[in-house]
């Protein structure tokens, strides 16, 4: 086969450089913006585990998605580390041609079990969410009453291993958007980058409202008055997170503003589901099956074809069209988080 296969683009032009693979769609957490407890309850059934992808078969699509431009890839749940072995899977991934960087994102709550394995693996970043330092506040938000410092562990240990370590919070108005400057002070005095996300109507059970959401711009003010701030490049095409500087230092923040300042226009993600299907936007409605075409025995060149029509059809601006039209989307049906990741 070809190892030098043109990279395909959309319909806007945007390429295929990173894919978001879900491992699992099962959590410990029952955080209401993603996998609510009231809905993801103890009779809630979760995929047995023959309907997963097994290591083998998501190494071959990460194969096939590095032939067509993929460069990084993010492992995504769930809760990643609730997958049996996965510093074998990160081990694999790394041995494929053309993957520069592997990344995970996580709860934390295995992550100093675990941080020396995935780095030895071949894991280079680590992105932890966590909503807030108040142990009670935390508590609720994660729906399991998990506490702050087996959280603040698994960073510290993350990084004394040599991983990238950044911070995820999702900042919800009345929820915990009194936790912003504690967190703002607490990561820049420990040098680990926060990064602001806005809450955002992922999947269909969260109960998202927009005046919920505290725009990133309130937030940057906010922390500049505090401690003055300063703009920061981007680091490459279709980075997620506005970057900014506390003045005289190279600490930085970030801010992710899907809901207020979309960034669809140079979004080169895409998104492998646990149960094996490609979605073009975290919020699409539905996904193609890719898992059927690997257990039937299709070719590669097959595979290629089929990826690659989904992604040159591909038109998403999802988050570009709430902005002017946020009463119909919410009617849309979208394909749960804990399916695809964040």
């Amino acid at each position: 086969m070809d190892g030098n296969l043109k990279k395909i683009v959309d319909l806007f032009g945007r390429p295929l450089r990173d894919i978001r693979i879900s491992v699992t769609d099962q959590c410990n957490f029952r955080c209401q913006y993603c996998m609510p407890a009231e809905i993801f309850g103890p009779d809630y059934e979760f995929l047995p585990k023959e309907r997963l992808l097994s290591f083998e078969e998501l190494t071959r699509l990460t194969r096939i998605f590095a032939l067509l431009g993929v460069k990084k890839v993010r492992i995504t749940g769930g809760e990643p580390l609730m997958r049996k072995d996965l510093p074998l899977l990160i081990k694999m991934i790394k041995d494929v041609d053309g993957i520069s960087e592997i990344a995970m994102t996580t709860n934390g709550v295995f992550l100093a079990k675990y941080a020396q394995a995935l780095k030895d693996a071949g894991l280079n970043r680590v992105t932890v969410s966590l909503d807030s330092l108040n142990d009670d506040r935390f508590g609720k938000i994660n729906g399991r009453g998990f506490k702050v410092d087996k959280i603040l562990e698994g960073i510290e240990v993350a990084a004394s291993v040599g991983l990238t370590v950044k911070i995820n919070m999702v900042v919800k108005k009345g929820g915990n958007d009194q936790d912003i400057l504690p967190m703002a002070r607490y990561f820049s005095e420990k040098g680990h980058i926060l990064r602001f996300i806005e809450y955002m109507d992922v999947g269909n059970t969260n109960g998202w409202k927009l005046d919920q959401v505290v725009p990133s711009q309130e937030i940057v003010k906010m922390i500049d008055n505090e401690w003055s701030l300063e703009p920061v490049d981007s680091n490459y095409y279709g980075e997620v997170a506005t970057r900014y500087r506390y003045k005289g230092t190279n600490k930085e923040i970030g801010m992710i503003s899907s809901v207020t300042q979309a960034f669809c226009s140079t979004c080169s993600r895409a998104r492998l589901s646990v149960e094996g299907k490609l979605y073009t936007c975290l919020f699409a409605s539905s996904g193609t099956d890719l898992r059927g075409p690997v257990k039937e025995g299709k070719s590669d060149e097959d595979i290629i074809k089929l990826i690659s029509k989904v992604w040159n059809d591909r038109h998403d601006r999802y988050s570009e069209e709430r902005l002017s039209n946020t009463a119909e989307l919410k009617k849309r049906k979208k394909v749960e988080m804990s399916h695809i990741g964040g």
